[in-house]
């Protein structure tokens, strides 16, 4: 399921927000509900006081939630790091397995210093969900192309990458191409799951990258299985795992690459 959701700034509250999608996605079936980053708070304030470690009450509010629906969630929160604070995918299993993926690739674009109060990850993160392999990215991760080709070579099938878009011209259209390009790239499904709109318009125009929804899960042959418009929407989607084989025998881009050395400057 992709829940995409728009969270405010109380982390009770969007706890709360998790629990409704979270209880609607596995009455409809799904296995593993993926919520946007920043889900625990919205950018835009500050995130030091906000912060709290992988097993702290925020967490345990997940994972609870998931263990009563029966299902995996992965969401968006904060944890604490020194002066600065980590940009952490929270991922739970309903018999109470956690891990925490930190985003690796900061927001430092766009006239927004991410880096400013964030300190990056170095660490490649794979979860196991009903049997599907799942890597984790986080939002700007997906500008990278080799993060999701180090996650299918380690065998993800599936690689969500939960965000909290900026917004701006072109934007949507960048941020739907690279969601096919990475399915391509890593022949595996991608499920891009972002912030909704925010319904007050001074938050969407505060300059803090605070969502624009257009979530969608694309196959690894880059056709859409689902795509959503920019509100708030919950939806529960079927995918048939067989096509990662399929694509990965007929495209074999991981099998072809070839290690490239520097330009000769012929001229």
């Amino acid at each position: 399921a992709m829940a995409q959701i728009s969270s405010g700034t109380d982390p009770a509250e969007n706890l709360e927000l998790v629990a409704a999608a979270t209880e609607r996605a596995a009455a409809g079936g799904a296995e593993l509900v993926v919520f946007p980053e920043a889900t625990m708070c919205r950018f835009g304030v500050s995130l030091g006081p906000i912060a709290q470690p992988l097993d702290g009450p925020w967490a345990d509010g997940v994972a609870e939630i998931a263990a009563r629906n029966g299902v995996g969630v992965v969401a968006g929160m904060f944890t604490p790091d020194g002066d600065r604070v980590k940009n952490t995918l929270l991922a739970v299993t309903p018999d109470g397995e956690r891990a925490g993926y930190d985003k690796i690739h900061l927001y430092d674009a766009f006239g927004f210093a991410e880096s400013r109060t964030v300190a990056p990850g170095a660490e490649p993160v794979i979860i196991t969900v009903a049997g599907c392999r799942v890597g984790l990215a986080t939002c700007y991760d997906i500008r990278f192309p080799r993060l999701f080709t180090t996650l299918a070579r380690a065998g993800a099938d599936l690689i969500v990458v939960p965000a909290s878009w900026g917004a701006g011209p072109g934007k949507v259209h960048q941020w739907q191409t690279m969601a096919t390009a990475r399915a391509l790239d890593s022949t595996a499904f991608v499920a891009a799951v972002g912030q909704a709109e925010p319904a007050d318009p001074q938050v969407a125009a505060s300059g803090a990258p605070t969502g624009i929804g257009h979530s969608r899960i694309t196959d690894p042959f880059g056709s859409v299985v689902a795509e959503y418009g920019s509100a708030p929407e919950v939806g529960v989607h079927d995918i048939d795992l067989a096509a990662v084989g399929k694509a990965r025998t007929a495209l074999a881009v991981l099998d072809n690459e070839q290690h490239i050395t520097e330009p000769r400057l012929a001229f």
